[in-house]
C-alpha cells in the first residue's frame, strides 16, 4: 500500500504545516525530480479508467469528471510511476508519518484527452515491452 502524492517541491511548501503531496510530476527531469527517475524508485499504477475534470463549470457551477479508458471494455493498463518512502506531517491529526509514497507522470495531452484537459494526461504504459522499458530505461531515452 502507498499513498498517491510524492514530497511537494519545498518552495511550494513554504508557510505550510502539511505537506499533502504531489500527484503529477510532468518534468522528470527538472533537478527535484531527477533523484526519483532512477530504476530502483520507478513503479507501475494499475488502472482501468481515468478522470480529468470538465474545463469550464457547467449551469450549476460544477465541473463533474470525464472518464477515459482504453477502450469500452476498460481493459486493464498501467501509468508510469515513482514512488519513495518519506517521512512527514501529511494531515496534522496524523502529525509526522513514514509512509511509502507514489506520484504519475504525465505527457502531452493526446486528441482524446486535449479537448477536456489541453495541457497534459498520464503516461499509459499498455504493453509488457512498455512496461519493461519504463522498469529499466536510464532516464531521457523514449
Amino acid at each position: 500500500m502507498a499513498r498517491w502524492g510524492t514530497p511537494t517541491p519545498p518552495n511550494l511548501l513554504k508557510g505550510k504545516k502539511t505537506d499533502a503531496g504531489w500527484t503529477n510530476i510532468r518534468n522528470p527531469t527538472a533537478s527535484y525530480w531527477r533523484r526519483w527517475m532512477t530504476a530502483e524508485h520507478r513503479c507501475i499504477v494499475p488502472f482501468t479508467s481515468f478522470a480529468e475534470s470538465e474545463p469550464f463549470p457547467l449551469a450549476d457551477r460544477k465541473r463533474p469528471p470525464v472518464w477515459f479508458a482504453l477502450d469500452e471494455t476498460r481493459p486493464l493498463a498501467f501509468f508510469a510511476g515513482v514512488w519513495t518512502r518519506w517521512t512527514s506531517v501529511r494531515k496534522l491529526k496524523e502529525g509526522e508519518v513514514t509512509t511509502d509514497l507514489f506520484a504519475i507522470l504525465t505527457t502531452d495531452a493526446n486528441n482524446d484527452v486535449k479537448p477536456i484537459h489541453k495541457n497534459a494526461m498520464p503516461v499509459i504504459l499498455t504493453t509488457h515491452v512498455d512496461i519493461d522499458f519504463w522498469m529499466t530505461a536510464p532516464l531521457g531515452q523514449r
